[in-house]
């Protein structure tokens, strides 16, 4: 049975799901098999990435200093594993109900890939764990931003993603164009650790080009200013939405209008504040 891509929007929207986009297999032609969903589904034809937004009160607790067990739970682990989950699972039913097979790939942002063998030649090694960043431009969601995390043209730096892989055939999203981080380093500026750098290298999203900072994430593992560790890996990139450089860059994208997702009231309501490395206040830079 066939299904468009209205139908699958059109479901995924009954089910709260806020973000969903399609990539063909030729968006992800060049890309390595290690970090390649197609590597996980050689036969499929098509990549969905959805999500859920982040809501933002969820991050009030961080930005005021007062609460950061809320945005663990709402903005991380309960969000992630069961909310976002739960549509993943309902989505690939759906497709599985007319006929199409659908891989679930649980998001698992920089965990340390290839730690076995490969079970015949030219494999690569397991666990292949797909490129988010790249797949959520690919699908058209959004862009990478100058602080090395992905911005919804809808949220910003605020929603949390997983990914189907199927062999159902579906048109790629366009691409998003328009500009979302315009570069305006309140990120890069912001840190109380100096993790980002002023240096930057091009990702290269079928043609569309986005400069990324260097970051050193192992300065981020020690910020005590609302990042979170890697729910699966302590060696992987930290959850750096509700840290002062993820606070700053979704202030800056809704008091610019580069998202659509904007509020009645401005977030940051007082001078923010900020903790070195060593658990001492400092004077941020805003």
């Amino acid at each position: 049975m066939q299904i468009t891509k209205q139908e699958l929007r059109d479901f995924a929207a009954q089910i709260g799901v806020d973000l969903i986009g399609f990539a063909a297999r030729d968006r992800f032609e060049g890309v390595p098999a290690e970090v390649n969903p197609f590597s996980i589904a050689p036969e499929a034809k098509t990549v969905i990435v959805m999500g859920k937004r982040i809501t933002r009160g969820t991050l009030r607790g961080p930005e005021e200093g007062t609460n950061f067990g809320d945005y663990n739970l709402f903005g991380i682990n309960w969000l992630d594993m069961d909310y976002v989950a739960e549509g993943c699972y309902n989505l690939v039913r759906y497709i599985e109900d007319r006929g199409w097979e659908a891989v679930p790939v649980f998001s698992n942002p920089s965990a340390v890939a290839g730690y076995g063998v490969p079970v015949r030649d030219g494999a690569p090694v397991p666990d292949v764990i797909p490129d988010f960043n790249y797949a959520a431009v690919a699908c058209g969601l959004g862009v990478v931003g100058v602080n090395g995390l992905f911005l919804s043209k809808k949220y910003g730096p605020r929603q949390k993603l997983q990914m189907i892989i199927t062999d159902a055939e579906f048109e790629s999203d366009p691409l998003v164009t328009q500009t979302i981080c315009d570069q305006c380093g309140s990120c890069q500026r912001g840190c109380p650790l100096g993790a980002i750098s002023q240096e930057t290298t091009i990702m290269d999203v079928c043609g569309l080009k986005m400069p990324v900072a260097k970051v050193d994430y192992s300065l981020c593992r020690m910020c005590k200013n609302g990042a979170m560790g890697n729910r699966v890996s302590d060696r992987g990139e930290p959850d750096r939405c509700a840290a002062l450089c993820g606070r700053n860059c979704m202030i800056h994208l809704e008091e610019a209008g580069l998202i659509e997702n904007t509020f009645e009231n401005h977030f940051r309501r007082r001078k923010t504040w900020a903790i070195d490395v060593k658990g001492k206040n400092v004077e941020p830079q805003e």
